[in-house]
């Protein structure tokens, strides 16, 4: 639709409700297989492996999982297909049109500690390949600045500078990157799986990992229980719902491109739970094949890769872990913070310049490195942090407003969504409430049990929309 005669501060062309739906259920399958297969998902599949102690486990608690997974993104998908609107704009229905720039700024650092980490990632492939050169294994031993080694720094500039090249014309280069990027990176995952398969002499359910082996690698997830035991996959499935907490905000940034609400569901059953549990399961075949062969536990593909005999398999592999990064970080922390920085300024920042900064506040975070250490500790610390964000989006858009919302309202200024002058208090409160519970007291205090943090993302979902509700039911909202 054509937005007539919007407020400056609220409207550019990027914000604008989207004009060309061209995007079928292939493209919105490819959102996920670029999101999915990434190092840092690899990562934490054979991370949550460990955890459930057995292979049947592991399907069980990811499966369940992923269907929650579907669900949450059908959700946020529709209200994206229907308004045709990015997350920053939708968000101004429910938070008021300047309070929506608190949640899109949340979600934008969000991104810029995600964009850090899986640039990260992709970086120590491209290291894992060049140390095997004599030279420069000894160049990374001795040169060290940054808290890093040069060769690590220098491929973590390369790689973040790639990325910049890949959003300079676009969502519509977005979509076309990543619906062949996605298949490669499949096609490489599954050779590496029956290659190590076939070198171990077939597949087992019985992965042969010895339970003290297991229990030394999960001590740190802060998970109560061994590895197998029913609260390690509740653990599981939090922290596999929990990976998802950014996108289930800003997935309405790809919906709106969207045909209509089929292509949005189609897209999501294959991309989602289709795909989610059978990466999960060439992550668990890859984890055990490599243990029978190599004698270890090896959580990161870099690291598998980095013992092949072949350079050029070795450098195959290399590059496809890479693709399969830039591929994620364009799409799940690249394009949504672009949107957010752009919705403070829509005058004077564009979605290039709002994913340009980002990519510059993650330059600044690698010395910091904050991603570094426990997957599952990182996963829910990032996550806890938008739960009552969604909480509140959802509750308004489907319990307040019932799925009814004024887009032209939403670039006006004196519109129906201006409540406070321009801040909804309801949700400001929901907010601070929500946080409180999934972020604050189970970070900086010790007043909650210590399992409460991996389900802090739950926590706030659940806390801050129903508190949203409670405020909608006491204070309503008022005809402009």
């Amino acid at each position: 639709m054509d937005i007539r005669n919007p407020s400056p501060a609220l409207y550019n062309e990027d914000l604008a409700p989207a004009k060309e739906r061209n995007w079928g259920p292939f493209s919105i399958f490819n959102v996920w297989t670029s999101d999915v297969h990434s190092l840092w998902g690899y990562y934490l599949a054979a991370s949550l492996f460990l955890l459930c102690g057995s292979f049947t486990n592991f399907l069980i608690a990811i499966g369940l999982s992923s269907l929650v997974i579907y669900a949450l993104m059908n959700l946020i998908g529709y209200a994206g297909e229907k308004t045709g609107v990015p997350y920053p704009v939708l968000a101004r229905a429910s938070f008021g049109i300047w309070g929506a720039n608190l949640a899109a700024l949340v979600r934008a650092v969000v991104a810029c500690f995600w964009y850090g980490a899986q640039t990260a990632a992709a970086s120590g492939a491209m290291v894992a390949l060049l140390i095997r050169n004599p030279d420069l294994l000894a160049y990374h031993q001795i040169v060290h600045f940054l808290g890093h080694s040069g060769l690590e720094v220098i491929c973590y500039v390369v790689i973040w500078a790639l990325q910049l090249l890949i959003i300079q014309r676009g969502m519509e280069t977005v979509r076309k990157f990543q619906d062949w990027a996605g298949p490669a990176v499949w096609i490489a995952m599954l050779v590496l799986a029956v290659g190590l398969t076939v070198k171990a002499g077939g597949f087992s359910f019985d992965h042969g990992i010895p339970m003290d082996l297991l229990v030394e690698k999960t001590k740190d997830a802060g998970v109560s229980g061994e590895p197998g035991s029913f609260w390690a996959l509740m653990a599981v499935g939090a922290t596999w719902i929990t990976y998802f907490a950014a996108l289930y905000l800003n997935f309405c940034d790809f919906s709106r491109y969207a045909k209509d609400k089929d292509a949005v569901r189609k897209g999501n059953l294959w991309g989602l739970p289709v795909n989610l549990i059978a990466f999960s399961l060439v992550a668990g075949v890859t984890t055990i094949a490599a243990f029978k062969v190599y004698g270890e536990v090896l959580l990161h593909p870099e690291q598998i890769s980095a013992k092949f005999d072949s350079w050029v398999l070795a450098l195959i592999a290399a590059l496809t872990f890479a693709v399969a990064t830039l591929g994620i970080n364009v799409v799940a922390n690249f394009v949504s913070a672009a949107f957010d920085i752009s919705n403070v300024f829509p005058k004077s920042i564009s979605f290039k310049k709002g994913g340009f900064i980002a990519a510059g506040i993650a330059l600044v975070l690698y010395p910091f490195a904050p991603w570094e250490g426990n997957a599952a500790h990182f996963v829910n610390a990032i996550g806890s942090v938008m739960g009552p964000l969604l909480g509140i989006i959802l509750v308004d858009y489907y319990l307040v407003a019932r799925g009814n919302i004024n887009v032209q309202a939403l670039y006006e200024e004196h519109g129906e969504y201006r409540y406070e002058g321009g801040w909804n208090l309801n949700a400001l409160i929901a907010t601070g409430v929500g946080a409180l519970f999934s972020t604050i007291l189970p970070t900086f205090t010790q007043l909650l049990p210590s399992w409460w943090g991996t389900y802090g993302w739950f926590f706030g979902v659940l806390i801050g929309g129903a508190t949203y509700w409670i405020m909608a039911t006491v204070r309503p909202r008022r005809a402009p």
